[in-house]
């Protein structure tokens, strides 16, 4: 009998840390009208949505936006609040006008324990500091940090409007306490790539400003065209 409440209370446990850490939708996201991990399609319609979190990186994101401007691709930038400076404002300011959305990140888990009222003036703030530095609002959309979330988020995202936005499950770069590569983000992506997919990938680093994740531009550089090849065309999770 021991044995198995010790089993019981391990499983409860164990849903009670998934439904916060699960990165794909679980229990608090099945009850919630404001989360989205995956973008509805219309017949015959093969769509990815490209989002790069923790930026800006003065390092990398230059080239990226290089890249993506070459291969005329729309993305949605998942921006950290303190990496949004006047040194970084520019390459705010440049994904506005060229065409792709901006959203806001957190680089912590601390929005997980705040009131909703102060996780809703949180997002506010961060929302008119890009704004003010970068020129043009950021959409209502937001990104926590990890997929670390709680009912209170999703109770101050109500309060403000403003959705989670997640990831298809596997549709990013985090290589299992491996090294990021730009071959391995290649083939696990084109292994999985479905009309769809909200596609994740890190433009910057949440503990280090200038990391360099060059990594995955190199990697956009193979997929975009090998995408396209089968098909497929990109949008912005907030314009979808």
């Amino acid at each position: 009998m021991l044995v198995l409440v010790i089993v019981a209370l391990a499983v409860v446990l164990g849903v009670v840390v998934l439904a916060h850490t699960a990165p794909f939708p679980f229990l608090l996201d099945w009850t919630s009208t404001r989360s989205v991990w995956h973008m509805a399609q219309a017949p015959g319609q093969r769509t990815l949505y490209l989002t790069f979190d923790d930026g800006p990186n003065p390092a990398a994101t230059p080239l990226l936006l290089d890249l993506l401007a070459k291969e005329r691709v729309p993305a949605t930038f998942f921006l950290i609040d303190r990496y949004v400076t006047p040194e970084t404002a520019p390459l705010v300011r440049r994904m506005f006008e060229e065409g792709h959305a901006v959203a806001l990140h957190s680089d912590s888990r601390a929005p997980m324990v705040m009131s909703p009222t102060r996780f809703a003036a949180t997002l506010g703030a961060a929302a008119d500091r890009i704004e003010q530095l970068g020129g043009s609002r950021p959409c209502r959309a937001f990104r926590p940090h990890a997929g670390w979330r709680s009912p209170a988020m999703y109770a101050g995202l109500a309060r403000i409007d403003y959705t989670m936005v997640g990831w298809t499950f596997l549709r990013w770069d985090w290589n299992w306490f491996r090294k990021r590569t730009a071959d391995s983000i290649v083939s696990r992506i084109l292994a999985h790539a479905a009309p769809g997919d909200i596609i994740v990938t890190h433009d910057g680093n949440h503990a280090k400003p200038g990391a360099d994740q060059r990594y995955v531009v190199d990697a956009w550089a193979q997929l975009i065209p090998l995408l396209r090849a089968r098909g497929f065309d990109f949008g912005t999770v907030c314009s979808a």
